[in-house]
């Protein structure tokens, strides 16, 4: 069967792709894709099948042939290259990050984007995003990503639009694909593997993949930008938690901070590394800080093992049933310096006074003081381990059937998706231990032992602890008591069952009207079991209670397409969308969201489309259920008189709060504005959160000029507002309702010390309260000639331009203006485009791809160093020094050659000039942006070969 489609309808179809160049042959593709239904497709953003590939929302296509141009291994890669994503969470994302890969169309957050599988939803993670790890590359066909908001067909989440990842059909014969590649540096090696079998028969096929994928880590200290906490400072950004045990207690006339150098001998017992006060020297930041960067993984290792089953069996000529089922197991690890464990400067874990190992000890002739200290133990780095296993079922019926000469489409299934997620957690302190460890101890035949008082009874199976001793001087006993592994694990889950009609209910004069209706059946759940250990804040590292919780919702919608005009002088085709779903959640109540569209050919050549759509965003698991958990915030306190911006209305609230003149903030880094908090804030869930609303506009003109046959180009004008968006208000954001504002319900999430007026705990748990407006235009143009002597050539440029992305903390709250500046995590690019030309000649094939990043600038927060471009810049408010990361460009390229036997060979290198990221100060580790490539060139080759 053969799709009957016009010029226009084929670049409506293929949209264009990201750094590829798109097959022509995705409409035919997209009519294999389903059963025989006269032709008929179903396109991303509507239910209803058509013999038209066109629709009034913009959709991107990237085919099989797109993706492999790319060299990439993973989905995850491919969708974050495409100009309207922005930052979503990836293998560069190390201290943070979870070993998943997300897409976040508009930089509206990866929750706010839908990602269907087939056109079903997929498992998601706690927090309402789906980890594109868990869909192994080697099975897909194409992906479609809807760039335009509809929760009137799909429901919750399709906020910022819709991405539809397609998986292989209908394929017959063998094929065997291997990749290996590396970066310059000789690191970051990838291997992987996979194999497809199909078959068919006269009324059935059955489609088998396997594959497996093995991406190893670059470390932080293999990269210039990476080898120090902040790239250009140097030691002066070091920790002052030393590798060298370290005395922050000095006493009079003594220094107030010691270290134990490298290379001193223990004083002790015979095999008791004990260290004497006269073998401390004072801490020197330039020789005792320790510089963790190096420890780090920049780009974290990631093995992926999958199984991919899909069949079909046509029971008569018109009803089908169809399955299909997926394995998938995905091992990350992430991996930080060595703990930074203390005792005495955030806890009260001294090292006692009759401590064997305590240069105090009254036994040597000192005052018998408890020593605060510290020690990172380099002996152990941190190490985080993730083993997923993704389960997928889906099983269900679909047929069609023609009556009173009308075509009806029909189909039923049930799908079951779950996550089982074992994390493994190495490196953390058991604090009980660490306790005892401290704690009173001393020489008992010829061996250090603990002791309940001096000269009392040993405590069985206590090792004593020398946390004083030089870097790597802690002994292997000492590190098995004190250490521990943790073992938390995770589920996510649903169950789906849908149920859905299409067909065809009367002529127009612009042909028959369409209609889809369904309905949907789903229940949700989720929990988060941590190890026993850190639910009951024994561990060195942050505690957190479990999360548990479910919800289900019963879903029904309608959608119309209403041909008005054909055929006629101004007015080639003429045509209307309406839709509409009522959605009925346990949780938090009913919501129903419409959506409008129209469709417009003034002549054959020029297409006229527009959208207006209300959306929704359910509240996930994690923000409905989520356990207290602890977290060490960065913040600075508006009620210490350091604070910069201090107004007379703070200082009085503050006052009134309690304040006592003279108040600094005392913080981990000392004294002074803007540390981390001594005492963990308290971060939880909210069962009374309630959904996210939306509204989305697109406006575009579709141009495919007679004269030039093979060239489309697209302008599409989008705009989208989100109101009572979820979000946790930051330290800061409470701080100033409270302090500025005087709204008490903020000042009820702080609690501070009587004492001292320091803040010892904040509540910081998910609200609606938030707006966000965001508008842009994208722009795509492809080209692709026809055969010449020399052979086809083609081009694409798919781009998207950021006019506004702004957001309110509250509805009364001012406007922030994002576009073009940095944040940490958060890049603001008012332009991204992605160009490249391609071209074959017979067997030989060569594809050169650009990708382009605007410049961003940044708030400089280190001024003074001559770091930041701009450090003199003032604003009426005053001095505002900022940084400037400039614009980046990188080129891919790859060659390809089909070989006589079937098989096929493809040489790349991505990031072909060793492009270095913009420096970023505000980054939070690497000093770049995890959105930037990794530094370095990465080469690769693949083999194919079908049978």
């Amino acid at each position: 069967m053969t799709l009957k489609t016009k010029p226009l309808s084929k670049a409506v179809a293929l949209s264009l792709c990201s750094g590829a160049v798109l097959s022509t042959a995705v409409p035919a593709a997209l009519a294999q894709s389903t059963t025989a239904t006269l032709d008929r497709i179903e396109v991303t953003g509507s239910r209803i099948r058509s013999v038209d590939a066109e629709t009034s929302q913009p959709v991107l296509v990237l085919d099989r042939a797109a993706i492999e141009k790319q060299g990439l291994t993973s989905v995850a890669e491919v969708l974050q290259r495409i100009s309207a994503n922005g930052a979503g969470i990836n293998r560069t994302f190390n201290n943070g990050g979870d070993g998943s890969s997300e897409v976040s169309l508009r930089n509206l957050g990866s929750s706010r984007t839908l990602v269907l599988v087939d056109g079903r939803r997929w498992v998601s993670s706690l927090g309402g995003s789906v980890d594109l790890n868990t869909i192994p590359a080697a099975v897909i066909e194409r992906v479609e990503v809807l760039k335009d908001g509809a929760s009137a067909i799909y429901g919750s989440d399709a906020i910022a639009g819709v991405v539809n990842i397609i998986t292989r059909d209908n394929f017959e014969g063998a094929e065997f694909r291997a990749h290996y590649g590396q970066f310059n540096h000789g690191d970051g090696e990838r291997n992987s593997v996979d194999a497809t079998l199909g078959a068919n028969s006269d009324r059935s096929n059955i489609v088998v993949g396997l594959s497996r994928v093995e991406e190893k880590a670059v470390m932080a200290g293999a990269r210039r930008i990476s080898a120090d906490p902040v790239f250009g400072l140097g030691s002066s950004q070091y920790s002052g938690y030393s590798a060298n045990g370290r005395i922050w207690n000095g006493g009079p006339g003594e220094e107030d901070s010691l270290v134990v150098r490298p290379g001193s001998t223990p004083s002790g017992v015979a095999g008791d590394p004990r260290y004497g006060l006269d073998q401390f020297a004072p801490f020197e930041a330039a020789q005792d800080a320790y510089n963790f960067a190096p420890d780090n993984y920049l780009l974290t290792p990631q093995t992926r093992t999958s199984l991919y089953l899909k069949g079909r069996y046509d029971i008569t000529d018109n009803i089908s049933f169809r399955a299909d089922a997926l394995y998938n197991e995905r091992r990350s690890a992430q991996q930080l310096a060595g703990f930074p464990l203390n005792g005495g400067v955030s806890n009260d874990y001294l090292l006692s006074g009759d401590s064997y190992y305590n240069p105090y000890n009254t036994i040597y002739g000192g005052d018998g003081r408890d020593v605060v200290w510290s020690h990172r133990l380099t002996e152990q780095a941190r190490v985080y381990e993730q083993n997923v296993k993704t389960f997928h079922v889906y099983a269900g019926l679909e047929g069609s059937f023609e009556f009173a000469n009308r075509f009806f489409g029909w189909e039923v299934g049930y799908g079951h998706n779950k996550s089982d997620q074992q994390d493994t957690q190495i490196g953390d302190a058991n604090m009980l231990n660490v306790a005892a460890g401290v704690g009173p101890s001393e020489v008992r035949d010829g061996r250090v032992v603990c002791v309940d008082a001096p000269g009392g009874n040993i405590i069985e199976g206590c090792v004593p602890f020398n946390p004083l001793s030089p870097a790597g001087a802690v002994t292997q006993e000492m590190l098995d008591y004190i250490l521990f592994t943790a073992q938390d694990t995770f589920q996510n889950r649903n169950e789906i069952f849908t149920a859905n009609l299409n067909g065809e209910i009367m002529e127009l004069p612009g042909g028959m009207m369409g209609f889809a209706v369904g309905v949907e059946r789903r229940k949700e759940s989720g929990f988060d079991r941590p190890d026993a250990f850190v639910a009951a804040g024994y561990t060195s590292g942050n505690a957190r209670l479990p999360t548990a919780g479910q919800y289900d919702l019963d879903e029904i919608y309608a959608e119309l397409l209403i041909p008005v005009l054909s055929g006629v002088p101004g007015a080639d085709l003429l045509e209307f969308s309406i839709a509409s779903r009522y959605s009925d959640y346990s949780n938090f109540g009913d919501t129903t969201n419409s959506k409008f569209g129209f469709k417009w050919k003034p002549f054959d050549q020029l297409l006229v489309r527009g959208n207006w759509a209300e959306g929704f965003r359910a509240p996930p698991i994690s923000t409905l259920f989520r356990g207290r958990a602890d977290s060490f915030t960065n913040f600075g306190d508006i009620c210490s008189e350091d604070f910069g911006g201090r107004t007379p209305t703070i200082a009085a609230n503050c006052a009134a709060a309690g304040a006592p003149a003279g108040f600094i903030q005392q913080t981990n880094q000392g004294f002074g504005y803007f540390g981390q908090t001594i005492y963990p804030f308290s971060i939880g869930g909210n069962p009374d959160a309630g959904p996210e609303n939306s509204t989305s506009k697109t406006l575009g003109l579709v141009y495919s000029p007679s004269f030039a046959t093979g060239l489309n180009i697209s302008l599409d004008w989008w705009q989208i507002e989100i109101t009572n968006a979820l979000g946790t208000p930051t330290a800061a954001q409470i701080m100033d309702q409270c302090y500025n504002l005087g709204d008490q319900a903020f000042c009820s999430l702080i609690t501070r010390r009587a004492s001292d007026f320091q803040i010892s705990d904040m509540q910081l748990t998910p609200q609606n309260l938030s707006v966000i407006e965001t508008e842009g235009f994208d722009f795509n143009v492809s080209y692709r000639t026809q055969e010449t002597r020399y052979g086809s050539f083609g081009f694409t440029l798919d781009s998207a331009y950021m006019v506004k992305w702004n957001s309110r903390f509250t509805p009364a709250s001012a406007e922030e203006e994002m576009v073009g500046k940095y944040f940490e995590y958060d890049p603001n690019w008012r332009l991204r485009a992605n160009a490249s030309i391609d071209w074959n000649y017979g067997d030989f094939g060569l594809t050169w791809t650009a990708r382009y990043h605007s410049s961003l600038v940044e708030d400089c927060p280190f001024p003074g160093t001559g770091l930041c471009s701009d450090e003199d810049r003032v604003t009426a408010t005053g001095p505002a020094p900022r940084n400037k990361l400039g614009a980046v460009t990188y080129h891919d390229v790859q060659a390809r050659y089909e070989l006589p036997w079937n098989g096929s060979i493809r040489l790349g290198a991505n990031n072909l000039f060793k492009k270095e990221p913009p420096v970023a100060f505000q980054a939070f580790a690497n000093s770049f942006d995890p959105q930037y490539d990794v530094p370095g060139r990465y080469t690769y080759m693949e083999y194919v070969q079908r049978f």
